[in-house]
C-alpha cells in the first residue's frame, strides 16, 4: 500500500524536489511525516536500482529536507518531552512522528551520499542519549540513531559506533531503582530499536555491545536479569553464529559467539531459575533453545570455557554425541516449559525425565559431571519458588531423594544450592505435613528424607569441604526467623550426622545462635526438643581439640534447663559421657588455673571456676552495688553437677567416697563463705550475693528430672552440706531483712534472693523432718515479729524517705513469705487458732495503700540507679500483692469467722475477716490497680469471700465476676501469666460452694456464671486448653463431693449439665497450620525418653480431646443406682438427643469430617457410654427420639453408633421390639435408603434375642418384614435386606422352625442366586464386600462394648479423620480423673481391634430427600452401570428427536465436561454445543442445569441439547465404551506429545474431553486419550478459559465437517484459512 501511494505521488511530478518541498510545508502531523518517509524510501529504492533520474539534484534535495525540516522537527520534539502538558501531539502520535522522522532522516543520509551528514546527526543524537533517561531528547535520539546507525562506516566511524553501542548498552541495562518504570521503558526501546540496528552494523559496534554485556557480569538479582535477557534476545541472531555464513561468497566479519561465554550462560540460568515474570523466563528458554538449534545446525564442536578452573563446562557441543545432547536439551526445555503450568498433576508425569537428566549428566566412565549441575539446580529453583506449595513439596522431596538411588559426584554448586534455595524452601512449615493415610505422630515424611539426605551427603563430602559446609549450613539457620517445625526437623537431621570433627569454636557459636532462634517460638515442647538435638549436634560434630571447656560451658548455658538439659535425663547422661571421654582433649584455656590442680582437666576447670566465682572482685568496695547477674551462678552450678556426675561414671560403686570427696572439694570455697555469713559483718556484699545465688542455683539444678531424688547420692550429699551452713545463712538473712540494711531500689532484688534462699532452706528442712530447735525454726518467729514491728513503726506519720519506703516493702514481702510458708507447711504454725497480735495486724492492714514516692532530694539518687532496677509503680504493685498474700492466709485460717452480713458483729476483732463486704470491695479496687501477673492472691481472697456474700450482696459478687473475667479476657495472648490466672479465676467463679448457692437461688449470679461458662467455651475455640481448665476443675470438685457423700453438691451439677454436654461434644476443626503443630507435638511425645524434653516439660494436656476425655471419665465414675447421679445422667442424655436433633435440622450439610459430622458422632459416642445407666422407664421417654435418629441421613460412623445403641436397647429391653417393627414397616417414599439402618440392626438379631426363650414369633416377624425389602427397586436397600435375610434364615435353620418350610425354597433360591452371581461386576463385588464388612462379619455389640471400641476402633474403621481417634493410652493416662482399679471396660478383647478399614461405605448423606437420592445414585450405578441405564438413552433419543423435528442437523461430536466445576463454564459450553450441533454434552451432575448462573449463560440451550450425566468416577468406563463404539478420544491439554490444533484433522466420531478449571485433565485419564490437541499461543499467559478452549475446538470440528460436504473439498487444517 505504501509503495502504491509513493508511486502515485511520483507519477504526478517527475521532479522529486517539488514533492519533497510540498510535504515539508504545513503542520508536522504523523500522516505528513509518514508520507515523507514513504516517498524518501521509494526514491532511495529507485536510486539503488539506478533509475532515480534525479541527477545531482536528489542528494541536494535530501540534504535540504534533512537540514531544513527533519532536524528542526526532531529538535522541537526533543525540547518538549511527552510528559509535559504542552507536549503537542498525544504520546502515541508523537511516537509515530518520531519513528517516521527518524526513518526519513536515515533515507536522507543515504540519498545525500556523503558520510558527513550521517556522522553529524549521530554525534548530536549521541549527546542527547548520554544526557540520561529523563532527558527530553532520549526517545528521539534512539530513533535517530536506529535510523542513522546503518549509514555509518564501520572503519572510519568505528569509534563513534563504539560510543553509541556503549551508551545503548548502559541505557538498556542501567537505571536507578527510583526510576524503575522509566528504565524499563527505555530498555525496551533501546533493545527493540537501537540494538538490532547496531547489530546490523557488525564489526566494532557489535563487539562493543558484546563487551558491554560481558563487562557487567552475571545478574546479581531477579531485578537485573530481565533487562539483560531482553537485550540478549533482541541480538540473539547476531550473537550466535549463523549456520552456513562462513561458506557464503561475501561472508561478513565473524561476530562474537555467545555460546563460548560463561557469563552468557549464567544470565540464561538466572532467567530460568530466578526471574519472577514469565516473559523473562520465556526469553531465557528461547536463548537456550536457539543456541542448541544453532549448535545442531553448525555441526561443529563447541565448548564454553568453564567458570571454575577444574569444573565442567556450562555448555558444550560435540557432533559425535549430537543425539544424546539433543535428547538432553529437549527434555530439559520440556521440563522448564511444563513448570510454567504450576499444576502438580501436569508436572508429576514429567519428573521421571528429570531423573533421566541426571543419568545423562554424569559420566559412567569416570563418574564426573558432563553437564554443569547448575542446569539441574535451575529446575529445582523453579519448583521451590512455585506458588503451589504441593509443587514445592514435590520438588524438595525429589531433590532429597537424589542420593537414595544415585551416586552423584561432588560439586560446589550442589553445596551452595543446599545452603541457599533448598534451605529457603525448607523454612516453609506446611511442607512438613504428614502424607494422606499416615497416622498422627508418625513423623513428617519430608523430615525423615531430610535426615537421610543430610547424613548421606555429609558422608560423601571430602574432609576438607565438610567443615566449611556444615558451618555455612548452621549459620544459614540463624539468618532468618525460622518457625518451630522447620527448625526442629533441621536440628534433628543435624543430630543424626555420624560423629566427626567438623566444627570449631566458630561452629559452636553458630549453634548457640541457632538455639537463640528457637526461643522465638511459643511451642515449648518443640522448642525444648530442638535444643536437645542442637546439643547432640555439638557433641557429635565439635572437634574438642579446637574448643576449651570454657567455650563448652558457655554453650551449655544457652540451653534452657527447664526445657531441655535437666539433670537425670538421657541427654544429661549423654553429655556427662561425652565430657568423660573427651575431658583430656579439650583445648587449654588461655587463663591458667591455680598451681597444684593436677586432677582431670574437668575437675581442675570446675574447681578453679568455683574459686574464681566465690572470690570477690578487687573493684568491689561499696555497699550500694547492684545484684550480680545470675548467669555466672547458673554456669558454675551446672558445671559442678556435671563434673560430679562425670566422676560418678568413672568410679566403681565401691569408690563412692571418691565422688563425695570431689563434691566437697568443689563446695569447700562456697561452704566456707556461707559459714561466715552470720559472723563476718564485713564480708563484701557482692560476695554474699554471689554465694547465695550459687547456693540457690545448685539446689534447683540438682533436682532429678528422670528418677526419684531419694536415690540420688549427689543430691543427698549436697543437701547435707548445705544444712550444715543453714544457721549462718539464716542469721545473715535475718539481719539483712530486719536491721534496715536494705535501703535502695536495687536492694529489692536482694530481698527477693534472700527470701528464695530462705524458702529453699525451709523446704530442705521439711524434707528431712522438723526439729523444734533447728535454725530455721528459730528464724521464722523473729522474722515475722520484726517485719510487723517495722510496718507499725513506719505508719507513724514520719516523712517518707527512700530507705523507709524500701524497708516497708521488704517487711511486707518478708511477712508474705512467712504466711505462704506457714500455709504450705502447717507444722510451721507458731500460734494457735486463737486471734493473736499477728492476725490482728494483718486484719487491720490498709489494703491497696499506695506508697508515696521518696523525698525530692532523694529522687536524684533513686533515678540514677541502673535500668535493671524496678520502676516505682512495680514496687507499689508488689507491695499491694504481698498485702493480699497475707490477707489470703488470714481468710483461709479464719474462714469460719466470716459472717454472711456485717451487721452481726458491731465491734469486729478481725475487721478484714469479719467485714467481708468491705474486704471484697477492696479486692475489686485491687484488680483495677494491680498488673495482671499480680492478681492471683486477690482471686484467692475472692474465692473465700464470695460464697459468704452471694446471697446478701449478690450485685457485688456479680461485679467481682465481671471484673475478674475482664482481666482474664485481656490476657488471652499472654502466655506466661494467662494459665495461672485462668486456673485461679476458674477456682474462684466455679467454686462448688458458689455453684451450689447460685443454683439454689436461680438469681442473676446463676445466669452470670453460665454466661461466663459459654464465654470460656467460646474462647477455647481460639486458644486451645481454656475449656480443659474449666471442665477439669469442675469434674474433680464434683467427684470429691460425691466421694464424701455430699448429695447436694453433686445434685447441683445437674444445673450446670450444659457444661458437661459441651465438653462431651467439644472439639474444633483445626486449620492446617494448627493441625501441623499438633501432629509434630504428638511426634515428639511419641519419642518418649529418647527426647529429653519429654522428661522435663510437663504435658499440660491442653489438647481438645482431653476435654472429652475428662467428661467421659467423669461420667464413667457416676453410679446409676444413686438417685442424684441418675438424675444428672438422664438430664444429660435428653440434652444430647435434643442437640442431635438440632444439628440434624441445621442448614449446614453434614459432610464427611465436617464439624456437624463430628458433633453428631460425639453425641452418640456419649450416649453409648451412658446407656448402661438407663432403665426402662427412662427409655420409654427417649426411645422415639432414638428411632427417629435412625431415619435421618447420617454419615457412616454415626449410623454405626445409632445401630449399636438400638441393638443394645432391644437386647436389654425386648419390650421395645414392637416399636422397632413399626420402623421397618414405614413407607419407603418418606425415608428412602435410611431404612438400611434398621436392616443393619436386624443382622444382629441373634444378639437381640439372646435372652428371649421363645424366638419363633420374633423370627417370623423379622422374615416377613425383611422379605418385602428384598424386592425394593433400590439396590442398596436390597443389598442390606439380603444381608439381614441371610443372618435371620441361618437363625431359623438353627432353631429348626418348621413353620417356615414353605418359604424355604424361595429364600434358599434367592440367597443362592446372590452367592452364585456370575461375572465380576460391581453387584457381585458389593455383595462380597458387605459380607466382609466389620459391622456384619466381626463386630459383636456386647463383646465389643468398651471405651476403646467407642472412641478409637469404630471411628478408625468408619473412616473418620485421625483427630477423632482417642487412644486408650490417653484415656488411662489422664490422671486428674482416675477410675477405680476394678474398671474393666477400657480395652477391646476381640479381633475387631486388628482390622483395617474396608472399602465398603455405609452412609446416607444429605439433609433432604433430593440430596439423599442424588448421593445414593452413585451406589446404584455401581451395580447397574450407567451404560445400561435406560433413562439416559431415552433422554438422548428424546432430544435428538426434538432437534430433528425442528430441522436441526446433529453432528457425531460428543463433548465431555464432567471435570468442570463452575456453573458459568458449563452454561457457556451448553450454549456453544447447541449452536454448533454437538450430539451430546456430558456433565458431572445434571442438577447443574437448575443453577441460575448456568441458565443465565445457556439461555435455554439445555432444552434443545442432549445432556447426560457421567460422574468423574465413571469417566474411565464411559471413555472405554465410546472408544469401543468407534469414537476417537481427544483431550484438550498441553502435553509433551500434543498436536497443534492448526494441523489436526478431526474424525467424524470425535469425543472431546475437557479438563478441570484448575488442574486440567488428570494423569489417569490422559492415558485413556487417543490424542491430545493444544491451541497455539503467542502470549505470555499459558492457558485459556476452559469454555473458550472448548469453543475453539468445537468450532474447528464444525468447520472441518462443513468443508467435507459435497463440493467443499478435502479437510484442511486451520492454517489454510488464516484469521
Amino acid at each position: 500500500m505504501e509503495w502504491v501511494f509513493a508511486e502515485a505521488l511520483l507519477s504526478q511530478s517527475r521532479d522529486p524536489r517539488i514533492l519533497l518541498g510540498a510535504l515539508c510545508r504545513g503542520e508536522a502531523s504523523a500522516e505528513r511525516v509518514e508520507t515523507l518517509r514513504f516517498l524518501l524510501q521509494r526514491l532511495e529504492d529507485q536510486e539503488a536500482r539506478g533509475g532515480g533520474g534525479g541527477g545531482g539534484a536528489l542528494p541536494e534535495a535530501a540534504r535540504e529536507v534533512a537540514a531544513g525540516y527533519l532536524v528542526p522537527l526532531l529538535r522541537e520534539l526533543r525540547g518538549r518531552p511527552a510528559g509535559c502538558p504542552d507536549a503537542g501531539p498525544l504520546p502515541r502520535h508523537r511516537r509515530r512522528v518520531l519513528r517516521a522522522a527518524g526513518a526519513a532522516l536515515g533515507s536522507c543520509a543515504r540519498l545525500a551520499g556523503g558520510p558527513q551528514l550521517a556522522a553529524a546527526l549521530a554525534e548530536e543524537a549521541l549527546r542527547d542519549l548520554l544526557a540520561g533517561l529523563r532527558a527530553p531528547g532520549a526517545e528521539a535520539a534512539v530513533e535517530v540513531l536506529a535510523a542513522i546507525g546503518p549509514c555509518l562506516r564501520p572503519l572510519e566511524d568505528g569509534p563513534l559506533l563504539e560510543r553509541v553501542a556503549q551508551a545503548a548498552v548502559a541505557l538498556a541495562l542501567g537505571g536507578d531503582e527510583d526510576e524503575a518504570e522509566i528504565a524499563e521503558n527505555a530498555a525496551a526501546l533501546v533493545a527493540g530499536r537501537l540494538l538490532p540496528a547496531l547489530g546490523h552494523c557488525g564489526g566494532a559496534a557489535l563487539r562493543a555491545v558484546w563487551a558491554g554485556l560481558a563487562a557487567t557480569g552475571p545478574p546479581s538479582g531477579p531485578g537485573h536479569v530481565g533487562p539483560k535477557l531482553l537485550v540478549l534476545s533482541a541480538l540473539a541472531e547476531k550473537l550466535l553464529p549463523e549456520p552456513g555464513a562462513e561458506r557464503a561468497p561475501c561472508a561478513r566479519e565473524a561476530g562474537p559467539d555467545a555460546r563460548r561465554c560463561w557469563r552468557f550462560w549464567r544470565t540464561v540460568q538466572a532467567g530460568l531459575g530466578q526471574a519472577e515474570d514469565a516473559l523473562t523466563r520465556k526469553r531465557a528458554r528461547y536463548l537456550l533453545q536457539r543456541a542448541v538449534e544453532v549448535s545442531a545446525e553448525l555441526g561443529a564442536d563447541c565448548t564454553c570455557s568453564p567458570q571454575e578452573a577444574n569444573g565442567p563446562s556450562l555448555f558444550w557441543w560435540s557432533e559425535k554425541k549430537k543425539d544424546e545432547l539433543l535428547k538432553f536439551w529437549e527434555n530439559y526445555i520440556l521440563i522448564m516449559e511444563t513448570l510454567e503450568g504450576n499444576q502438580i498433576h501436569v508436572i508429576k508425569p514429567v519428573l521421571p525425565k528429570l531423573n533421566n537428566l541426571f543419568e545423562y549428566a554424569v559420566s559412567e566412565e569416570n563418574g564426573c559431571w558432563l553437564f554443569h549441575p547448575s542446569w539441574h539446580m535451575c529446575i529445582y529453583k523453579r519448583m521451590f519458588e512455585s506458588e503451589n506449595k504441593i509443587l514445592t513439596k514435590e520438588g524438595v522431596i525429589h531433590f532429597l531423594e537424589l542420593y537414595e538411588t544415585k551416586l552423584l559426584p561432588f560439586s560446589p554448586e550442589f553445596s551452595e544450592f543446599i545452603i541457599g534455595p533448598l534451605m529457603d524452601a525448607l523454612s516453609e512449615s506446611s511442607l512438613y505435613s504428614r502424607s494422606p493415610g499416615q497416622l498422627i505422630g508418625s513423623g513428617s515424611p519430608l523430615g525423615l528424607k531430610l535426615q537421610k539426605f543430610l547424613v548421606t551427603y555429609i558422608s560423601l563430602l571430602p574432609e576438607e569441604i565438610k567443615s566449611g559446609f556444615l558451618l555455612k549450613f548452621i549459620q544459614k539457620m540463624t539468618s532468618r526467623h525460622w518457625c518451630a517445625v522447620p527448625i526442629l526437623f533441621l536440628s534433628k537431621a543435624l543430630a543424626n550426622i555420624p560423629r566427626c570433627k567438623a566444627l570449631g569454636i566458630e561452629g559452636l557459636l553458630a549453634l548457640r545462635d541457632v538455639i537463640q532462634c528457637t526461643m522465638i517460638t511459643h511451642q515449648i515442647l518443640l522448642r525444648g526438643a530442638a535444643q536437645c538435638y542442637l546439643l547432640q549436634t555439638a557433641m557429635h560434630l565439635v572437634d574438642v581439640e579446637k574448643v576449651s571447656l570454657s567455650d563448652v560451658s558457655t554453650f551449655i548455658m544457652s540451653l534452657r534447663q527447664e526445657e531441655s538439659l535437666g539433670r537425670g535425663t538421657s541427654l544429661w547422661t549423654e553429655l556427662c559421657d561425652w565430657l568423660r571421654v573427651n575431658e583430656s582433649h579439650f583445648r587449654q584455656s588461655p587463663v591458667c588455673g591455680s598451681a597444684g590442680l593436677r586432677e582431670t582437666s574437668l575437675n581442675a576447670y570446675v574447681k578453679n571456676l568455683v574459686q574464681e566465682y566465690v572470690t570477690s572482685p578487687a573493684w568491689e568496695t561499696g555497699e550500694n552495688c547492684f545484684l550480680p547477674d545470675g548467669f555466672e551462678a547458673r554456669l558454675t552450678a551446672t558445671m559442678i553437677l556435671l563434673a560430679v556426675d562425670v566422676e560418678g561414671m568413672k568410679t566403681q560403686p565401691s569408690e563412692k567416697r571418691r565422688t563425695q570427696n570431689v563434691l566437697r572439694i568443689f563446695l569447700d570455697p562456697l561452704l566456707d563463705a556461707l559459714m561466715k555469713l552470720g559472723t563476718n559483718a564485713y564480708m563484701p556484699l557482692l560476695k554474699t550475693d554471689r554465694c547465695l545465688q550459687l547456693l540457690w542455683k545448685l539446689l534447683h539444678t540438682c533436682m532429678l528430672k528422670g528418677s526419684s531424688a531419694h536415690d540420688d547420692e549427689v543430691s543427698t550429699l549436697l543437701q547435707n552440706s548445705v544444712m550444715s551452713a543453714t544457721e549462718s545463712i539464716s542469721e545473715f538473712i535475718l539481719r539483712r531483712l530486719t536491721m534496715n540494711e536494705l535501703s535502695s531500689v536495687s536492694d529489692l532484688e536482694r530481698c527477693h534472693l534472700y527470701l528464695m534462699v530462705l524458702t529453699e532452706l525451709m523446704n530442705l528442712h521439711s524434707n528431712v523432718g522438723w526439729k523444734g530447735g533447728n535454725s530455721i525454726w528459730r528464724v521464722i518467729s523473729p522474722l515475722k515479729n520484726a517485719s510487723i514491728r517495722h510496718l507499725q513503726e513506719m505508719d507513724g506519720g514520719q516523712e517518707p524517705t527512700l530507705g523507709i519506703q524500701i524497708q516497708k516493702v521488704v517487711s511486707m514481702a518478708t511477712l508474705a513469705m512467712v504466711c505462704e510458708a506457714v500455709d504450705r507447711k502447717p507444722e510451721l504454725q507458731l500460734d494457735s487458732l486463737d486471734v493473736g497480735p499477728t492476725e490482728r495486724f494483718l486484719s487491720c492492714l490498709q489494703l491497696n495503700q499506695t506508697l508515696q514516692k521518696p523525698h525530692t532530694e532523694e529522687q536524684s539518687s533513686f533515678f540514677e540507679e541502673s535500668s535493671s532496677s524496678q520502676g516505682w509503680g512495680k514496687i507499689v504493685a508488689q507491695y499491694i500483692h504481698d498485702q493480699w498474700v497475707c490477707l489470703s492466709f488470714l481468710l483461709k485460717k479464719y474462714h469460719t469467722l466470716i459472717p454472711a452480713t456485717e451487721n452481726e458483729i458491731p465491734d469486729p476483732l478481725l475487721p478484714a475477716v469479719q467485714m467481708p463486704v468491705r474486704t471484697l470491695q477492696s479486692a475489686l479496687e485491687a484488680l483495677t490497680i494491680l498488673p495482671s501477673d499480680q492478681v492471683l492472691p486477690v482471686f484467692q481472697c475472692m474465692k473465700i469471700l464470695v460464697p459468704k456474700l452471694l446471697t446478701s450482696s449478690e450485685s457485688l459478687c456479680i461485679e467481682s465476676f465481671d471484673m475478674a473475667w475482664k482481666i482474664i479476657s485481656s490476657l488471652s495472648n499472654t502466655q506466661l501469666t494467662f494459665w495461672p490466672n485462668l486456673k485461679a479465676f476458674v477456682q474462684f467463679v466455679f467454686d462448688n460452694n458458689i455453684l451450689t448457692i447460685a443454683a439454689k437461688t436461680k438469681s442473676q449470679a446463676y445466669f452470670k456464671i453460665k454466661e461466663i461458662m459459654y464465654k470460656i467455651i467460646e474462647m477455647s475455640a481460639l486458644k486451645t486448653g481454656v475449656f480443659n481448665t474449666l471442665i477439669n476443675y469442675c469434674c474433680q470438685s464434683w467427684i470429691v463431693s460425691a466421694s464424701h457423700g455430699s448429695q447436694d453438691l453433686l445434685s447441683s451439677a445437674k444445673h450446670y449439665s450444659e457444661m458437661v454436654l459441651e465438653a462431651c461434644i467439644f472439639g474444633t476443626v483445626f486449620r492446617r497450620d494448627q493441625r501441623l503443630i499438633q501432629d509434630v507435638q504428638t511426634f515428639v511425645e511419641n519419642l518418649g525418653h529418647d527426647c529429653a524434653a519429654n522428661a522435663i516439660i510437663e504435658n499440660a494436656k491442653r489438647e481438645d480431646h482431653y476435654v472429652r476425655i475428662c467428661a467421659i471419665k467423669f461420667l464413667c465414675l457416676l453410679d446409676g443406682s444413686n438417685v442424684s447421679h441418675k438424675l444428672f445422667l438422664e438430664d444429660l442424655a435428653v440434652k444430647l438427643l435434643d442437640k442431635d436433633e438440632l444439628v440434624s435440622k441445621s442448614r449446614a450439610r453434614c459432610c464427611v469430617n465436617s464439624l456437624q459430622h463430628r458433633v453428631k458422632n460425639r453425641i452418640w459416642q456419649t450416649l453409648l457410654v451412658l446407656f448402661p445407666r438407663f432403665d426402662q422407664n427412662f427409655l420409654n421417654g427417649i426411645i422415639d427420639k432414638i428411632f427417629q435418629a435412625g431415619f435421618v441421613n447420617n454419615q457412616a460412623s454415626i449410623k454405626y453408633f445409632i445401630e449399636w445403641i438400638i441393638i443394645l436397647i432391644l437386647h436389654k429391653f425386648p419390650q421395645f421390639l414392637p416399636k422397632f417393627w413399626d420402623c421397618l414397616s414405614c413407607g419407603e417414599d418418606k425415608f428412602k435408603t435410611s431404612i438400611c439402618t434398621f436392616l443393619s440392626v436386624l443382622t444382629h438379631l441373634d444378639v437381640i434375642t439372646q435372652n428371649i426363650p421363645e424366638k419363633k414369633l420374633i423370627l417370623k416377624q423379622a422374615l416377613v418384614l425383611v422379605l418385602q425389602w428384598c424386592f425394593n427397586h433400590n439396590f442398596s436397600i436390597r443389598l442390606y435386606a439380603l444381608m439381614a435375610l441371610k443372618k435371620i434364615w441361618n437363625m431359623c435353620k438353627a432353631q429348626r422352625v418348621e413353620e417356615f418350610d414353605a418359604l424355604a425354597p424361595v429364600i434358599e433360591s434367592s440367597l443362592d442366586q446372590v452367592e452364585s452371581m456370575h461375572g465380576a461386576g460391581n453387584a457381585k463385588k458389593n455383595w462380597q464386600r458387605i459380607q466382609e464388612h466389620f459391622f456384619f462379619a466381626t463386630f459383636h455389640p456386647l463383646k465389643d462394648y468398651c471405651l476403646e471400641t467407642i472412641f478409637y476402633i469404630l471411628p478408625r474403621l468408619a473412616g473418620l479423620v485421625e483427630d477423632e481417634w482417642i487412644a486408650v493410652s490417653k484415656l488411662t493416662g489422664f490422671a486428674p480423673i482416675p477410675l477405680d482399679a476394678g474398671f474393666q471396660w477400657y480395652l477391646s478383647q476381640t479381633q475387631l481391634r486388628e482390622l483395617k478399614p474396608g472399602d465398603w461405605s455405609q452412609q446416607d448423606i444429605g439433609s433432604s430427600p433430593g440430596e439423599a437420592e442424588a448421593e445414593w445414585s452413585d451406589v446404584q450405578k455401581k451395580v447397574i452401570p450407567w451404560k445400561t441405564n435406560v433413562p439416559d438413552l431415552d433422554l438422548e433419543l428424546m432430544f435428538q428427536d426434538r432437534a430433528a423435528k425442528l430441522g436441526k442437523s446433529n453432528s457425531r461430536l460428543i463433548v465431555v465436561a464432567s471435570l468442570i466445576d463452575k456453573a458459568t463454564n458449563l452454561g457457556g459450553l451448553c450454549r456453544t454445543c447447541e449452536v454448533f450441533g454437538a450430539s451430546v454434552l456430558a456433565v458431572g451432575n445434571l442438577q447443574c442445569v437448575s443453577d441460575k448462573q448456568f441458565q443465565h449463560l445457556s439461555v435455554s440451550a439445555e432444552q434443545w441439547l442432549p445432556l447426560v450425566e457421567v460422574r468423574p468416577p465413571q469417566l474411565v468406563d464411559y471413555l472405554q465404551q465410546k472408544k469401543a463404539e468407534g469414537y476417537t478420544i481427544i483431550g484438550v491439554e498441553q502435553t509433551a506429545k500434543s498436536l497443534d490444533l492448526t494441523r489436526y484433522c478431526f474424525p467424524e466420531k470425535s469425543l472431546l474431553l475437557l479438563g478441570n478449571e484448575r488442574e486440567g485433565i488428570p494423569a489417569n485419564l490422559i492415558q485413556q486419550l487417543d490424542v491430545c490437541v493444544e491451541i497455539p499461543q503467542q502470549g505470555v499467559v499459558r492457558s485459556l478459559n476452559v469454555h473458550v478452549s472448548g469453543a475453539l475446538l468445537i468450532w474447528e470440528y464444525t468447520r472441518q465437517r462443513l468443508l467435507q460436504r459435497p463440493g467443499a473439498g478435502p479437510c484442511r487444517a486451520l492454517e489454510t484459512f488464516p484469521f
